[in-house]
């Protein structure tokens, strides 16, 4: 009774969304002489606030960079932002309020995949491009989402590289998955299953959890009772974190594996010296490897913008954001449509922010495919890693 409740609810926002909808796209709302306005939805209380609160700080990071040199053509970058908490009805009704409201010219930054599942439906159709949500959801990379520009690789990929990793580097053939119970986790889920059996493999065991919750316990004794060799763990940094250390402390220490969108920093954080030896996949390169120039470019954008942050791979993942919105805008001239700003992207050309590259195409929308390996040391930081049977905790 109450996912049907929730479905109506959805329903009836989306509907109002129609209803609402700026007519036409004779105006771009949201552009002015003077600023160019973009709106974020994103979770900024409750168990993944520290994700939006990252992402946000990224990418205002970027713009404040660019409007210290005068902006795009003339124009300052601003953003506006609203907390959904990491619901989907929030999420809905942010976008409303955003795009009817706020009228911004584009979102960006969105955190999670409900969110976006229930967000990207309203923004489309209103002709509103979704840029660069944090989530590698694969419904998010199908090309029909004319509106929808991606900067990261795919949880797929991202599964694909763990499972790689702990059978080709490790020989580990006994692997369980851990994941959250919404769309985000079975994204993540379906990606670790196709990853296994495309080497003849099946979870040993599989355990989930609710959605902004850290009951994780009924989960842990499920695989416990497999005895795994590595679990992958699909959640983010509150129950993920939570989940690692109560495994630690009943003595169940297989290798732990967690993708990008646990949030690097706040993980740590979370679990202290529990966390030596845990391995996460990244989906932008090390934000303290001058390496990729645009590393060196994010740390001096971040310590204008704010000073006491502490680098971190979602902060950098926004500030790839907002460097990606001002690529765009560059390549559209003084005169700024939204159907010109997408265009921007899908064509064929390479987009190199200081040294990372993205492309897109028409049938194209996901910008990078590269994933990279990182591990938690005996001090709590993270280092970059080749591969996981030469790395130190």
């Amino acid at each position: 009774m109450r996912s049907r409740f929730r479905l109506g609810v959805s329903l009836l926002i989306v509907c109002a969304a129609l209803s609402s909808s700026p007519e036409g796209n004779e105006v771009e709302n949201g552009v002015t002489d003077e600023r160019i306005l973009f709106g974020q939805s994103a979770a900024f209380s409750g168990p993944a606030a520290q994700l939006g609160t990252d992402m946000k700080r990224g990418i205002e990071a970027a713009f404040h960079e660019i409007n210290r040199r005068g902006g795009v053509h003339g124009r300052r970058l601003e953003l506006v932002f609203r907390d959904d908490a990491y619901e989907p009805e929030a999420a809905i009704a942010n976008t409303l309020y955003l795009i009817n409201e706020a009228r911004v010219f584009a979102l960006i930054g969105a955190v999670g995949t409900p969110t976006s599942r229930s967000a990207t439906p309203v923004a489309a159709e209103a002709d509103i491009p979704y840029i660069a949500p944090f989530t590698g959801a694969a419904f998010l990379r199908d090309p029909n989402w004319k509106i929808v520009i991606n900067l990261r690789a795919s949880y797929n990929q991202e599964t694909e590289e763990m499972v790689a990793r702990l059978t080709g580097d490790l020989g580990i053939k006994r692997i369980a998955v851990m994941y959250q119970d919404d769309s985000f986790g079975r994204a993540g889920y379906h990606g670790a299953r196709r990853a296994l059996e495309r080497r003849g493999m099946e979870a040993v065991a599989v355990g989930l959890y609710p959605r902004n919750t850290t009951a994780v316990k009924t989960a842990l004794l499920d695989l416990r009772m497999a005895d795994p060799e590595a679990v992958i763990l699909v959640g983010a940094y509150e129950p993920v974190a939570t989940f690692i250390a109560w495994a630690r402390h009943i003595g169940m220490d297989p290798v732990f594996i967690t993708i990008s969108f646990v949030g690097s920093n706040a993980l740590a954080k979370q679990l202290g010296p529990a966390g030596a030896g845990v391995y996460v996949t990244q989906v932008v390169p090390f934000p303290t490897d001058d390496y990729f120039p645009v590393a060196s470019a994010y740390r001096r954008a971040l310590s204008v913008f704010a000073p006491d942050a502490v680098p971190g791979f979602v902060s950098f993942e926004g500030y790839l954001a907002g460097r990606l919105a001002i690529a765009a805008l560059q390549r559209c001239g003084a005169e700024v449509k939204r159907a010109s700003f997408l265009n921007s992207l899908r064509s064929t050309r390479v987009v190199d922010i200081d040294g990372f590259e993205l492309q897109y195409g028409s049938k194209d929308n996901q910008g990078s495919d590269a994933v990279f390996l990182t591990m938690i040391g005996r001090d709590g930081r993270y280092y970059p890693i080749d591969t996981l049977e030469e790395a130190e905790p």
